[in-house]
């Protein structure tokens, strides 16, 4: 009998077409399976984010699609806190795994940290109740101040006191870097990280946000491959207004939006092959914070953004 993964390398070696997807990456044929395994390893899910609220569509709809999994926002929580088993089995129902719940922000504010702590303990364990992996957090910036070093310190330690909590609830915690966050810029980034302990924190790297806070996705995957547990796959362009792009990631203000994948400045020829050289074969969640264009459906893009991976050499 021959294995899926058999077969997709025999398909792939004979096949002009999907040799030509490959080719731009530049590996040799003594490296192809090694590549090819990575590829076929790595877990693809969807961001629910651009539905908003329609949580119950979002599902039925990435599922349609065709993806394995899901990231799930506050909205799933408001929706389905009191009742998880019943989001597990609409979840099992439409196969798809609970990939990461976006917890929120997390404040430094000494003033705020009992609460800050016990609110998002409480989502872990919806997390854990309703059969998911991970918990995302993104940290607030001062926002009447500099960012100072004691910052970075005190990020490093909440998190760390927050992933011990939730590490005893069977779920990692993961920190995501982003627009108008402590960790906006990447030697802010960096760090954040020096603060934090990788045994209790670990980073979802988000290929879009570092791009548009300076850096370079490409190499900081490589990097950060011993950090990295999950990965946001999205692409960002300029927009005609110009400026820094402080706009949180939410949409166009500040000189910048996010776009379904190929359609900004993001080298994500780059970023494939760097997955594929760190053998990256985690989750990596595909997402967009809106539709950019008039008259789109949030499942359209996801097709989109599928059809773009699949023409890239990916399949699952």
């Amino acid at each position: 009998m021959v294995t899926r993964r058999e077969f997709l390398v025999t398909a792939s070696l004979s096949s002009g077409a999907a040799l030509s997807r490959v080719a731009p990456f530049s590996y040799v044929a003594s490296g192809f399976s090694r590549t090819l395994e990575a590829a076929t390893a790595m877990q693809f899910g969807y961001a629910a984010i651009t539905w908003g609220s329609a949580v119950t569509q979002a599902i039925d709809d990435i599922a349609a699609v065709g993806f394995r999994g899901i990231q799930l926002r506050g909205e799933a929580f408001a929706q389905f806190g009191a009742r998880p088993q019943e989001l597990r089995d609409l979840l099992n129902q439409r196969r798809l795994a609970f990939a990461v719940l976006s917890s929120g922000n997390l404040s430094i504010d000494p003033a705020r940290e009992r609460d800050e702590l016990a609110t998002h303990t409480g989502h872990a364990r919806f997390v854990r109740d309703a059969g998911g992996k991970y918990l995302q957090v993104i940290d607030e910036r001062p926002k009447t101040r500099a960012v100072v070093a004691d910052d970075y310190r005190r990020l490093g330690r909440l998190m760390g006191e927050l992933g011990k909590r939730t590490s005893d609830l069977g779920v990692p915690l993961v920190y995501h870097h982003h627009m108008n966050s402590t960790g906006e810029k990447p030697e802010e980034v960096a760090a954040v990280l020096d603060a934090a302990d990788p045994k209790q924190v670990r980073l979802l790297f988000d290929v879009a946000h570092y791009q548009q806070g300076g850096g370079d996705p490409v190499a900081a995957l490589r990097k950060y491959r011993d950090w990295i547990e999950v990965v946001h796959l999205k692409d960002v362009r300029t927009t005609e207004a110009g400026g820094s792009g402080r706009s949180g990631g939410a949409g166009s203000a500040g000189g910048y939006e996010f776009v379904e994948l190929g359609r900004g400045r993001v080298d994500m020829p780059g970023v494939f092959a760097a997955l594929r050289d760190i053998a990256f074969d985690k989750w990596a969640i595909v997402e967009l914070d809106r539709v950019p264009d008039p008259g789109r459906t949030p499942k359209e893009s996801a097709e989109q953004n599928k059809k773009y991976l699949l023409e890239h050499g990916f399949s699952w």
